[in-house]
C-alpha cells in the first residue's frame, strides 16, 4: 500500500495551493447569475492578469482551453493562409509552434538550434535583414523552452525589430514562465503572448491566457478570415459587458481568483526572487552530482525548470520510472532527442527550500539506482549549503534593489 502523498515537480502541473483548491470547491451556479455571489463579471480577472503580464494597453483574453488554444487564436486572428512567419525551432515546444502555424497554412521559415541554446537572435536578425519587402508579418519566441530549461531574451528580439524597423508581430509563448519569472509584455514590446493556468497560476490545466497589443488587435481587424471560435472582435466586444462568448467555467475562474490573490500577496518581485533562489539551489546539487543541464550557457539557465542530463550508460527513462514507482516522485521526462538522455526536476509554481530539497534527495537516489555513479546527500547537501549561507529571497529582492 502506497502512503503520503505524490510529490510533484513536473513543468506543468504543477501543485495547487489549498487555497486555489478550495475556491474552486463550490457548487455549479447559473454562469451569469447576479444572486449568491455568483462571479457575474471577467473585469476583476482580465485586470489581475494584465498586473501579472505587466500590461496596460490592448487586450487581456482569458479563455477555456489549454495553452495552445491561446496560440491557435493569436495565429488566426491576426494572419492570414500564405503569411510568412519565422521562428527558431531548439525543443520540443518551439518545435510545435512550427507544426501549428503550418497546419493553418502559413509559410514558416525555420532556424534550427541545438536543445540546449536559446534563441539564436543573431540569425533571426540576419533572416529579417535580408527581408526587404517585409515578407515576414510575426516573429514567434519562446520564452521559456519547457524541454530544455532555457529561457531565451526576448526584449534582444525586440531591440532587432527596432534597430532593422521591421514591421513584424512579436509573438511570445510564455507558457512555463509567465506568473514565475519576470516577463514585461509592453516594456519588452511584445505584440502576443501566450501563457496557461497550469504553470505559473498554480491551477489545474483548463484556462488559457491571452495577451494582445494595440498592434495585434489592429492587424486582428486587417485578416480577410475569422475564426469560428475565439474570435478577438467577438470577445473584446462582450468582454467590454464582462461577458463571454462561450460557456464560462466559472470553478476555474474562482481558482483563479485565489491564484491571483496569492501572487499579489506575495509580491510580483518576490514571485521572481523566490523562483531564482529555488532554481540556483537545485542547479548546485546537480552540479554537485557532476552531471550537466541540457541549458548549455549558464545565462539562460531557467528559474523554473532544469532538465538534467544523464551518463551514457543511464536511461533517464528509468530515473523516472524508478522516482515514480519507488519513492512516489513525478519528474518531468526527456522529450524529442532527449528522450532517454534527460530528465526535468521542475522548481515551479507553490514551492518552497524543502520541497526542492526533496526533488533532490529523491532524484539522487533514483539515479543511483539507475546505475548513476553519484554520492548520495551530495546534491540535497550542495543546495542545503546555498540556502543556509544566502538568506531568503527577501534577502536576494533587497541585495539586487
Amino acid at each position: 500500500m502506497r502512503t503520503g502523498i505524490t510529490h510533484l515537480y513536473v513543468p506543468g502541473p504543477t501543485n495547487v495551493p489549498e487555497r486555489v483548491r478550495q475556491a474552486m470547491n463550490v457548487p455549479m451556479q447559473e454562469m451569469r447569475a447576479h444572486a449568491d455571489g455568483a462571479m457575474t463579471t471577467t473585469q476583476p480577472l482580465v485586470d489581475g492578469l494584465k498586473r501579472v503580464f505587466q500590461q496596460r494597453r490592448g487586450r487581456m483574453f482569458v479563455v477555456p482551453g489549454s495553452p495552445t488554444a491561446a496560440w491557435e487564436a493569436a495565429v488566426t486572428n491576426t494572419l492570414d493562409p500564405g503569411d510568412k512567419v519565422l521562428t527558431a525551432r531548439h525543443g520540443e515546444f518551439s518545435r510545435r509552434w512550427v507544426e501549428l502555424a503550418a497546419k493553418h497554412g502559413l509559410e514558416v521559415e525555420v532556424v534550427d538550434a541545438p536543445w540546449g541554446d536559446a534563441v539564436p537572435v543573431q540569425e533571426l536578425a540576419r533572416r529579417l535583414e535580408a527581408d526587404r519587402e517585409g515578407r515576414i508579418k510575426a516573429v514567434f519566441v519562446t520564452h521559456n523552452e519547457t524541454a530544455t530549461g532555457v529561457t531565451s531574451p526576448v526584449p534582444a528580439m525586440r531591440e532587432v525589430l527596432d534597430e532593422l524597423d521591421h514591421s513584424a508581430l512579436l509573438f511570445v509563448d510564455g507558457t512555463s514562465s509567465i506568473g514565475a519569472i519576470d516577463f514585461r509584455m509592453e516594456a519588452w514590446g511584445v505584440d502576443l503572448a501566450v501563457c496557461g493556468s497550469q504553470q505559473g497560476f498554480m491551477m489545474p490545466a483548463g484556462l488559457a491566457m491571452l495577451a494582445a497589443g494595440d498592434r495585434a488587435m489592429a492587424a486582428s481587424q486587417r485578416t480577410r478570415g475569422r475564426p469560428a471560435h475565439f474570435d478577438f472582435a467577438e470577445m473584446a466586444r462582450l468582454n467590454d459587458d464582462g461577458a463571454l462568448p462561450y460557456a464560462p467555467p466559472t470553478t476555474l475562474f474562482r481558482g483563479l481568483e485565489a491564484a491571483l490573490d496569492l501572487l499579489f500577496a506575495e509580491g510580483l518581485d518576490q514571485v521572481f526572487a523566490r523562483h531564482r533562489r529555488l532554481a540556483e539551489g537545485v542547479r548546485r546539487g546537480v552540479r554537485a552530482w557532476g552531471l550537466e543541464t541540457v541549458a548549455r550557457d549558464p545565462r539562460f539557465q531557467s528559474n523554473t525548470v532544469t532538465a538534467v542530463r544523464v551518463p551514457p550508460e543511464v536511461d533517464a527513462r528509468e530515473v523516472v520510472r524508478i522516482a515514480d514507482d519507488r519513492y512516489r516522485t513525478s519528474f518531468g521526462a526527456g522529450l524529442g532527442p532527449l528522450d532517454g538522455k534527460a530528465f526535468r526536476i521542475a522548481h515551479l509554481g507553490d514551492l518552497n527550500e524543502v520541497m526542492c530539497l526533496s526533488a533532490l534527495a529523491a532524484a539522487e537516489i533514483a539515479l543511483k539506482e539507475a546505475g548513476c555513479r553519484i554520492q548520495l546527500g551530495a546534491g540535497v547537501g550542495a543546495a542545503q549549503s546555498w540556502f543556509q549561507a544566502n538568506g531568503t529571497a527577501e534577502d536576494m529582492l533587497r541585495a539586487v534593489a
